[in-house]
């Protein structure tokens, strides 16, 4: 039986509570980017008329999804980072999620800029993002980098689908997607040199089901 007056794990409560602020600071707080914003210079209305409100109604909403996914792309990579023992995946992970965070950062501001809000299911998406990978974790290190290697696969073809979506006259959120393809590319690359697993068809598909309820959800919600 362990004495009444024995020590907590301080190192265990330690990482619960920064895990804890971590998702606070995701999904309440104001993110700050480390990088320039990439739509800084960039003005809707040059060379192209105003964005109607139809338009920036679209616009914000397709911003949102993004921005549920960057919410989304936190929760997994710190729980794949907590899941493995390796110190060397750990920082990948870690350096994966830094990079998140301007997107982040990005896509908050740009859905401010249009009107729009973030999605009202933030709290949400963090949970089952975190819960999941976590499971990948479990499954070891090659596994987990698989799951990372085809996460950002799909998000390639997700933001490519939104660059065919946005408004033509909709120059700064297409300068935001543009470079979050770039990062997104560059991750999975990473996970591959790293020995990321081919994952079975099954796990594939079922991955693409879920991001598509979570966009459908997330583009009104």
């Amino acid at each position: 039986m362990t004495p009444v007056n024995a020590p907590l794990d301080i190192s265990l409560l330690d990482r619960v509570l920064s895990q804890l602020d971590r998702a606070l600071r995701t999904v309440a707080g104001q993110p700050v980017a480390a990088r320039p914003y990439p739509a800084e210079r960039i003005v809707d209305e040059v060379d192209a008329p105003p964005l109607s409100e139809a338009e920036r109604a679209e616009a914000a909403a397709l911003m949102r999804v993004n921005h549920v996914g960057e919410i989304c792309a936190q929760a997994l990579y710190e729980a794949q980072a907590l899941g493995t023992p390796d110190p060397r995946l750990r920082a990948a992970f870690q350096h994966a999620a830094q990079e998140e965070v301007d997107h982040l950062a990005w896509t908050a501001r740009r859905i401010d800029e249009l009107g729009g809000r973030p999605s009202l299911l933030n709290p949400l998406w963090y949970a089952g993002a975190f819960a999941i990978g976590l499971a990948a974790a479990r499954a070891g290190d090659r596994i987990s980098l698989g799951f990372m290697a085809q996460t950002e696969s799909q998000v390639e073809d997700h933001l490519q689908g939104h660059m065919e979506r946005l408004p033509a006259g909709d120059a700064a959120s297409r300068a935001i997607v543009e470079q979050m393809q770039r990062d997104e590319a560059a991750h999975g690359r990473a996970a591959v040199a790293l020995g990321a697993a081919d994952l079975p068809a099954p796990a594939r598909l079922a991955m693409r089901l879920v991001a598509r309820l979570m966009t459908r959800t997330a583009h009104y919600v």
